[in-house]
């Protein structure tokens, strides 16, 4: 028998070229194209994918056209490590419409970056989440406990010296208005009008005078004064009840009105007495404000009296009695809050309280330089 002996040279060689077989094939496999690989027809539900390490750098493997259509419902990923770079992995093409409904992913790794994964075209449309079970309970904020916000929204705080906050239209408040305080230079007597309210927007309790004051020797005060609730009727106008007092015929009335915008922005009311007596005072006014500019405003007005039956003894005579206009130039100042002016009115009687007066020795027409102011706060 024929001895042969081999060299340690031999023997390392052989053992290198051992060694390089499976590094040649992983090499190869680096860079395989799944482009193209088709797995509709592979039957993967028993497939264990718990002990896949995937941590590498798959960052250039491209899956746009890889079929995963296939029955993948059984595929157990609890233990799949996918931690690797999968940023530039490309999903484009990745067909996952098969039936997935029951594959674990329950302990899948998924710590990598995939920042730049491009999942655009990935069909999804054959996945079940009616399962899925989110649980958010440990997100910033979480459940609110019952009394985490107190009705009235105060959170337990008190609201100090000024109370509780309300709304602005809900508060009572008050205003006065004088719209006419002047002298007649022609009758020689003081006109005046005002009134003040005290309320909200909604309900209000008025008070309301307008006659005029003698200046020469009897010093004789005529006025109609009310005492009424106001309540709005709608968007632009408002209505009045109450009660009235006359101190020029000694009578007291019921009173009922409505004042408020008519178009074109023109003031307007009607208020009807209806005294002890029986007898019906009717008065109508209506004035529009002409603005010049931001401080000088033309105020023409217009008044009509008129009476339900005769009273001789006062001067009053069933119809229209008494009309009576005037126009003046005011100044605004003070924030528009105090405006004088400067005007001319016209008074006359109608129908036959013209003849009544004739036969007293009164006055049927008259006309009057007036000054005087308006203001309001």
């Amino acid at each position: 028998m024929k001895i042969y002996k081999v060299g340690l040279p031999f023997i390392g060689m052989s053992s290198l070229m051992l060694l390089m077989s499976p590094l040649a094939n992983a090499a190869e496999m680096s860079n395989m194209d799944h482009g193209s690989m088709d797995m509709s027809g592979m039957d993967m539900s028993d497939m264990d994918h718990s002990s896949m390490d995937m941590s590498g750098n798959m960052s250039d493997m491209d899956h746009s056209g890889m079929d995963m259509s296939g029955d993948m419902s059984d595929m157990d990923h609890s233990g799949m490590d996918m931690s690797g770079d999968m940023s530039d992995m490309d999903h484009s093409g990745m067909d996952m419409s098969g039936d997935m409904s029951d594959m674990d992913h329950s302990g899948m790794d998924m710590s990598g970056d995939m920042s730049g994964m491009d999942h655009s075209s990935m069909d999804m449309s054959g996945m079940d989440h009616s399962s899925m079970n989110m649980d958010m309970s440990g997100m910033q904020g979480g459940e609110p406990p019952p009394n985490a916000r107190s009705p009235d929204y105060s959170n337990g705080v008190d609201y100090g010296q000024y109370g509780k906050p309300v709304m602005m239209g809900s508060l009572p408040l008050w205003g006065v208005l004088v719209e006419t305080l002047g002298y007649q230079f022609e009758n020689d007597q003081i006109d005046f009008e005002a009134q003040g309210w005290y309320g909200t927007d909604s309900n209000r309790v008025t008070l309301r005078s307008e006659g005029s004051a003698q200046t020469n020797n009897d010093k004789e005060i005529d006025s109609l004064s009310s005492l009424a609730y106001w309540k709005p009727l709608g968007i632009f106008w408002n209505g009045e009840a109450g009660v009235a007092y006359n101190t020029e015929n000694d009578k007291s009335a019921i009173m009922a009105g409505i004042a408020g915008t008519a178009p074109y922005f023109v003031e307007t009311d009607a208020r009807a007495y209806l005294y002890t007596d029986g007898q019906v005072q009717l008065d109508l006014g209506t004035a529009y404000e002409w603005r010049l500019d931001q401080r000088w405003v033309v105020r023409p007005e217009l008044e009509l009296t008129a009476f339900s039956k005769d009273d001789t003894d006062n001067g009053i005579t069933k119809g229209f009695n008494e009309f009576g206009a005037e126009v003046r130039l005011a100044y605004e100042t003070f924030s528009r809050q105090l405006a004088p002016y400067v005007g001319f009115s016209y008074e006359s009687a109608l129908g036959d309280a013209r003849d009544l007066r004739r036969q007293e020795d009164e006055a049927v027409d008259s006309s009057s330089l007036t000054a005087g102011v308006m203001f309001w706060f």
